[in-house]
């Protein structure tokens, strides 16, 4: 665990420790790559070398006066790949896949496979729900858990608190014309009570070319710490089979195989 210079920026992040397969994890909004790397790595790590970095204003990476975007979120991405050096296994939760989903569009080239858990390619495509915003109930508990690791401590949670809902009441604004023209095998993983409406998340695997789709019943955006042995076993069976997936019936996937 280091500190590198993302496009200039003070960045905390894991660089991988071995070579071979890399799955880059991309952490959900108002979180930290602690929370997939806890989640997710002692499983992951077996077949993968892992890496990860804390986004600009989340975690121990500092923040600045800019407002968060998913753009600017795809840039900080875009740039450790490069430092990285390697094509990547992309995995995003919540903000990380909708990050994911940007760089999938913009640098497929950097890019193996992207699984994408919990995501929403347009803001209208959200569960109506309550504001969190620092009078709301449990933000106290969420600005002591946020200054455990953030340089501003306790002072900049409600900063970050206000950035992060202005950045979802406003992004993405992904089109279905412009998830069609991804090419990069993508998996697109969500709970059948998650934050994007089912109709949502079904739209976009529909669009985006040979994608492949698993909801998991009984479960919440909080999917990946919900069923965490089932999800990593769909993701790393993602990851590693044929793509397209060999079935008995295929109707909807090209019959053409690329193994990687």
């Amino acid at each position: 665990m280091t500190r590198i210079l993302l496009n200039g920026h003070p960045t905390w992040a894991l660089l991988p420790r071995k070579k071979g397969k890399t799955v880059v994890m991309l952490h959900g909004g108002l979180s930290s790559s602690e929370s997939l790397l806890r989640t997710l790595g002692p499983r992951l790590s077996k077949r993968f070398a892992l890496a990860a970095f804390d986004r600009r204003g989340h975690g121990r990476s500092a923040d600045n006066d800019l407002p968060f975007s998913y753009e600017a979120m795809a840039d900080e991405t875009v740039a450790f790949l490069e430092v990285l050096g390697r094509r990547v296994y992309l995995l995003g939760h919540s903000d990380g896949a909708n990050v994911a989903l940007v760089v999938a569009l913009r640098r497929p080239d950097l890019l193996k496979r992207v699984a994408l858990v919990g995501a929403n390619y347009h803001f209208s495509g959200l569960v109506s729900m309550p504001d969190f915003t620092p009078a709301s109930p449990g933000f106290s508990d969420f600005a002591a858990h946020y200054a455990i690791h953030s340089p501003h401590g306790i002072e900049h949670a409600g900063a970050a608190v206000e950035k992060s809902l202005a950045l979802v009441k406003t992004e993405p604004t992904l089109t279905l014309k412009e998830l069609a023209t991804i090419r990069v095998p993508v998996l697109v993983m969500s709970g059948d009570d998650d934050v994007a409406k089912l109709s949502h998340t079904v739209e976009m695997y529909e669009a985006i070319p040979d994608a492949q789709l698993a909801v998991l019943p009984g479960t919440s955006h909080a999917v990946l710490k919900e069923r965490t042995k089932e999800c990593v076993e769909i993701i790393e069976r993602f990851f590693t089979g044929p793509v397209p997936p060999r079935t008995k019936y295929p109707l909807r996937r090209a019959l053409s195989v690329d193994t990687d």
